[in-house]
């Protein structure tokens, strides 16, 4: 996946960079607007995110002309704007979502994943790993034509890591997509260790294969590669 990143002011686009990096996003960074739309108009971006005060081609500029010329790259509009008027005028002018600074780290990741994951639902709702087989419609998983026997949370867990495939996803990004506000950062990494745990079992026990892999320091990866 990557994010291209339309922000003049460089503190802050070095900010979102910092939280994205953190999550280990792919991106790119403009700090100006024709330029920032020059390269949002190759249509090579998972998701922009795009400042609306900028320098050559304000952001309201570049949401019109993107969507003009057929470019439905998703856009998440962050910015210092904060009256109605413009978070309807970015919205009827094609924007998919919209931040007001300041923001908080988990407020942008939430979505981000928000965002990303509507348009992969648009795109396909069959993810598939190896053997196994993730329909993200009927929420259910199966190997080959057996479906996996899997409690709510472990399907929430196996969702998200489809969604994420073969990007390795931190511990805390996990809580924040399944959990949310209601799980303790201070007791949640016991917590999760035991639902990736029971989930791998399963996987393994069915696949014959290891497909969820610890990377440690970092989080945990769904992926058919072997382990070096």
């Amino acid at each position: 996946m990557k994010i291209l990143i339309i922000e003049d002011n460089i503190r802050i686009s070095d900010n979102i960079s910092y939280i994205l990096k953190s999550e280990n996003y792919n991106f790119e960074a403009s700090y100006d607007g024709e330029e920032g739309y020059q390269l949002a108009r190759t249509g090579n971006y998972d998701l922009i995110i795009l400042d609306l005060m900028l320098p050559g081609m304000d952001g309201f500029e570049i949401l019109e002309a993107l969507r003009a010329n057929k470019v439905n790259t998703p856009v998440l509009v962050l910015s210092a704007k904060s009256q109605v008027e413009d978070k309807v005028k970015a919205l009827n002018l094609g924007s998919d979502d919209y931040i007001t600074k300041p923001f908080a780290a988990s407020e942008l990741l939430a979505r981000v994943r928000s965002i990303t994951r509507r348009n992969h639902d648009l795109a396909s709702n069959i993810i598939t790993i190896g053997c196994l087989t993730v329909d993200t419609n009927k929420k259910e998983a199966f190997v080959e034509v057996n479906r996996l026997e899997l409690t709510q949370k472990e399907y929430e867990l196996l969702e998200f890591f489809s969604f994420n495939k073969n990007k390795v996803v931190s511990k805390v990004a996990i809580a924040q997509y399944i959990w949310g506000e209601s799980l303790d950062y201070f007791t949640m990494s016991n917590f999760i260790d035991v639902h990736i745990s029971n989930l791998r079992k399963k996987i393994e026990n069915a696949c014959k294969k290891k497909y969820i892999k610890t990377k440690r320091g970092f989080g945990f990866i769904l992926s058919e590669e072997e382990e070096e």
